[in-house]
């Protein structure tokens, strides 16, 4: 996941552009397919500010390799040369920030989400759950897996896009997951749903899997018109 820090509108505009005429056309030619692309919503004090890119990989030797296919792709350097060939002066943005996810045993593929609402209109929850220690986080990790709480979200349709492990990031000891809605109604009648279900009110009554998260961020999203997602 990268994550773009912008500083205007223009450079958030030229980021954009980037991204869809350059990036993702190049992207699907390296054989890369279902690239996200998602900002802030417009309550969230970030909007404007922020264009969070989701890139599923097989390896982690994909991802070493990708600047260098980037720069043999004769139509992806033409295509993003406002970007790529910017002044120090009138950089296209700040800063970006990347973390590096593996996915979890019990959701290894990442999933498009189920969803007829305009793109407009959709809720992405993006989550992070930060761990006291290595060992705790790792005990969430698994109440997610062994303790089934993937499974309740997929059953009461949460549209899981991904659940990952932090192996590289800012928070760490952390995990990620990202759930998508058709609209901020829905996703309150979902978590509403989850925080009434039977089997999760087991899940997280049983002793091993207590005061296992430190900090809960939580991020809402939409995806941009020419996300894959």
């Amino acid at each position: 996941m990268k994550i773009y820090h912008l500083k205007s509108k223009d450079q958030e505009s030229r980021v954009d552009n980037y991204l869809k005429d350059a990036y993702i056309p190049a992207m699907h030619r390296a054989g890369i397919k279902d690239i996200g692309v998602f900002k802030p919503v417009t309550s969230d004090t970030a909007s404007g500010k922020r264009i969070y890119v989701l890139v599923p990989l097989k390896s982690l030797d994909q991802l070493v390799s990708l600047p260098e296919k980037l720069q043999k792709d004769a139509a992806y350097q033409a295509a993003g040369k406002d970007y790529i060939d910017a002044e120090y002066k009138n950089p296209p943005y700040s800063r970006i920030q990347s973390t590096v996810l593996r996915a979890f045993e019990k959701s290894p593929v990442m999933k498009k989400p189920n969803l007829s609402s305009p793109k407009s209109d959709r809720i992405y929850e993006l989550r992070s759950y930060e761990g006291h220690t290595e060992k705790i986080y790792w005990n969430k990790v698994k109440q997610f897996n062994a303790g089934n709480e993937i499974g309740i979200f997929d059953r009461l349709g949460f549209n899981a896009v991904f659940y990952g492990e932090v192996v590289s990031g800012a928070t760490q000891p952390n995990l990620m997951y990202l759930t998508t809605f058709s609209d901020k109604a829905s996703r309150d009648a979902h978590w509403k749903s989850f925080g009434d279900d039977a089997e999760w009110g087991k899940v997280k009554s049983m002793p091993e899997y207590q005061n296992n998260v430190s900090k809960n961020v939580t991020l809402f999203l939409f995806p941009t018109d020419y996300s894959d997602y």
